[in-house]
């Protein structure tokens, strides 16, 4: 989902402070929260695919590591998603890299029900839902250092400056997804916003477990489509910045 549209209800990809710290210093939140919530509507369509495909591919949250073998039936590259919105991106990246298995974590039912009703709609067997905080999740039901890659996806760019300590991708928060990638990981950010884009970067690069693919931002991969909301942005002549880092050996 993009996010750099002030008007749109927020992304799921947020960091939300339990306390606000005062003043303008940019502090990072005491408490990590991959979301905010918002107001959202399911359709009958999303309905019916969180009651007849949610038994199978919503992993329920639980406060033990995942068997990712037993989970997707094989042995193959983990990626975890953070926010995926309504999931299109998601879906198409699961149907693009069948070899790869996907989690997604978007605590927002409308959401989970749209990208639900697309693993029924493209037959897709690789992608599992955690419908709860990506922090939580990563923290309790991820194994240190199984993950080949990380996806955020236009993360909530939180426009004010007052508002920056807001954001998702800070050094702490950085440094936990780095627990949890294997050697050679990738961790791929994406945002709409160029100024949240130079942060990412700055922040990113000091992390010192991780090296940058790229000089500087990345091409963008091919495996991830351009969604309706980027598709709009290019035709308004707005920028898109990828950042591709991998975890070192």
């Amino acid at each position: 989902m993009s996010s750099s549209d002030p008007t749109l209800p927020a992304s799921a990809d947020e960091a939300q402070p339990a306390v606000e710290a005062s003043g303008d210093r940019p502090e990072h939140p005491r408490t990590i929260r991959s979301y905010v919530m918002r107001a959202g509507r399911t359709t009958e369509g999303q309905a019916r695919a969180l009651s007849e495909l949610g038994p199978r591919f919503v992993l329920p949250f639980a406060q033990q590591a995942l068997d990712l073998a037993a989970t997707f039936g094989r042995t193959a590259p983990v990626v975890f998603e953070i926010g995926f919105g309504m999931g299109d991106a998601t879906a198409k990246i699961a149907q693009t890299l069948p070899d790869t298995d996907f989690i997604g974590c978007e605590v927002h039912e409308p959401g989970v029900g749209a990208l639900l009703k697309q693993i029924g709609e493209r037959g897709l067997t690789n992608l599992r839902i955690v419908q709860h905080d990506a922090v939580e999740v990563l923290e309790h039901m991820v194994r240190p250092g199984s993950l080949a890659g990380v996806h955020i996806f236009f993360p909530d760019p939180w426009h004010k400056k007052r508002h920056h300590k807001r954001r998702l991708i800070q050094p702490p928060f950085v440094a936990k997804l780095v627990q949890h990638l294997a050697p050679g990981g990738y961790l791929h950010c994406a945002t709409d916003w160029e100024p949240y884009a130079q942060q990412m970067l700055e922040v990113l690069s000091a992390e010192p477990a991780l090296e940058n693919t790229a000089q500087g931002y990345a091409e963008k991969p091919a495996y991830r489509p351009l969604t309706k909301f980027e598709n709009r942005g290019l035709r308004l002549g707005h920028g898109v910045w990828d950042l591709v880092f991998r975890k070192r050996a």
